[in-house]
């Protein structure tokens, strides 16, 4: 009922710098929070950034101002722009969305599908 589809993973050196987005598309009545998740191998998921459809923002401590999420509410999309990347931000990234959909009751969290992002050093 809801897809998620994100782009702009890929393979950076050290330093370099990425842009991911992520599009909801669907029976859609309102995209409320969305967020970006990643997970590295043998490590659990964990949040990178969210950003409430208001624009109230919160990051996770471990970025320490390198990354910048933003969204674009009439397009049901949300972008995470990564500077500074480390080696240790190597991990698939997820984009989140909580979904009202039209007729529904309550809203629902939906995923992506990741895309790989890799930082050489």
């Amino acid at each position: 009922q809801v897809q998620l589809v994100e782009s702009g993973g890929g393979l950076v050196q050290a330093g370099g710098s990425l842009r991911l987005s992520c599009a909801a598309s669907g029976r859609i009545f309102r995209v409320n929070a969305m967020g970006w998740y990643r997970q590295a191998p043998g490590k659990q998921r964990e949040m990178v950034a969210a950003i409430t459809r208001a624009g109230s923002i919160k990051y996770a401590d471990f970025e320490k101002g390198r990354f910048t999420i933003s969204r674009d509410n009439a397009k049901n999309t949300v972008y995470l722009q990564m500077h500074s990347l480390k080696p240790e931000d190597t991990a698939v990234y997820y984009c989140n969305a909580n979904v009202h959909l039209m007729g529904g009751m309550m809203p629902d969290d939906y995923w992506g599908q990741g895309t790989q992002v890799t930082v050489s050093s």
